[in-house]
């Protein structure tokens, strides 16, 4: 390929490689479909990546004549090793999709319908964009809202034993990288899809129950805060469980991230302490294997539950919770130890009997706030961190648990 003129037309501005599905946008500059749709929907820009306008209509246009122009110039250079480019197939039309849903009647032709409908969104950006405009995320709404946990595999009768529905359905949902207005809608069934969500959390597969998180993440990342604080607490501890159970590294980052959304609002600190997710994320903090990003989603998340008297007791009644969390000081990053100086502030300011004070010397905790003293560790973790010992200075200044090199350091 080093060898050979490539026609500069013949080139997509985006992977700078020969195109094999040309097509133009408004603006009227011709991209690989693959790129542009990568660009459009994946990355959810709203511009022309050349001319830097903004594309009020993503509509792609095939471009038939570069196209050919392109087979043609494959077979004059297939003796140098250059391939033919295949004529592509077709994108979906909304007409097709619309057959599709209306055919989907009984039991067995909603597992083809939807076996057809997860092929269909494998092929390409467009399809799922069409499927979205066409009522595929209502018809895959309402199984999941028909979803009955009770029902039996046998008493469904459907005709392949290992595929199903709501299984599927949710698979499609998430995999359709739905817009904002979709989830926007999806939101507003007056928590409808919430509940049947929970629902699918408490009885389903595993697979159904990681799906579910991560369409409840996406939904909360758009929602409006009021809609926020009308979780039911069923939710909080489905969501629990999953952390507890551990389904897949995708579903655990995405209940960590739906929790750090929603916990701040509202009674959600008091429904995620009362459902126990305290002591399920200090033995999550406990496992080393722990990554970087997930231990700063786990303290930021016992962060917003120690804001209540229910979290903060929670914590407390954990053997192993103040020492954990001081551990973490220090050790992971600078986002991991401002909150949990920010965790410790909140113990320190309403917790403070006298055996939680010593339980604070004696495992170190004032030791290693002074130290944090003596660190380039950020501002606001310094400031927290002098906070929390000048509050029982009378009790920790003159402790032989602190080494003396740190004394010197304990604020005035």
């Amino acid at each position: 390929m080093d060898e050979i003129d490539v026609p500069p037309f013949f080139i997509c501005p985006i992977s700078l490689e020969i195109m094999k599905d040309p097509v133009t946008l408004s603006t009227g500059i011709t991209y690989d479909r693959e790129s542009i749709e990568k660009w459009l929907f994946s990355g959810k820009n709203t511009t022309c990546p050349v001319t830097k306008q903004v594309i009020a209509d993503c509509e792609l246009t095939p471009n038939h004549t570069l196209r050919r122009l392109l087979q043609s110039w494959c077979m004059l250079n297939s003796s140098l090793g250059i391939e033919r480019i295949p004529t592509p197939k077709p994108p979906i039309s909304k007409a097709q999709i619309v057959k599709l849903l209306i055919d989907a009647k009984s039991p067995q032709q909603q597992i083809k319908c939807l076996d057809t409908l997860k092929s269909i969104a494998a092929e390409n950006a467009t399809n799922k964009r069409c499927m979205e405009s066409s009522g595929v995320v209502e018809f895959l709404a309402s199984i999941v809202c028909n979803y009955d946990p009770t029902a039996t595999e046998e008493s469904l009768d459907y005709e392949f034993d290992s595929i199903r529905p709501i299984d599927e359905a949710l698979s499609i949902l998430y995999s359709l990288q739905l817009s904002e207005v979709s989830l926007k809608n999806l939101m507003g069934k007056n928590g409808d899809f919430i509940l049947s969500l929970t629902r699918v959390m408490q009885r389903g597969s595993y697979e159904s129950r990681a799906y579910a998180v991560l369409l409840l993440k996406s939904m909360a990342e758009i929602a409006d805060p009021m809609q926020l604080i009308n979780f039911r607490p069923q939710l909080f501890i489905e969501l629990v469980q999953v952390l507890h159970d551990q389904i897949s590294k995708q579903a655990s980052k995405a209940t960590l991230q739906l929790l750090v959304s929603i916990c701040p609002w509202g009674r959600n600190k008091i429904k995620a302490a009362e459902a126990g997710v305290v002591p399920v994320l200090i033995d999550l903090l406990l496992d080393s294997s722990s990554e970087r990003r997930a231990c700063e989603m786990i303290l930021t998340v016992l962060d917003a539950v120690c804001g209540c008297a229910e979290g903060r007791s929670e914590l407390l009644k954990h053997g192993a919770g103040l020492a954990i969390v001081s551990k973490k000081i220090l050790r992971v990053s600078q986002v991991a130890s401002e909150r949990a100086v920010r965790i410790l502030l909140s113990i320190a300011k309403f917790c403070a009997t006298s055996k939680v004070l010593q339980e604070m010397q004696q495992l170190g905790v004032v030791a290693k706030l002074c130290l944090v003293l003596q660190l380039d560790c950020g501002s606001k973790t310094k400031e927290k961190a002098r906070e929390v010992l000048k509050l029982h200075a009378r009790v920790w200044k003159n402790s032989p648990c602190i080494p003396t090199n740190l004394v010197s350091s304990y604020p005035a």
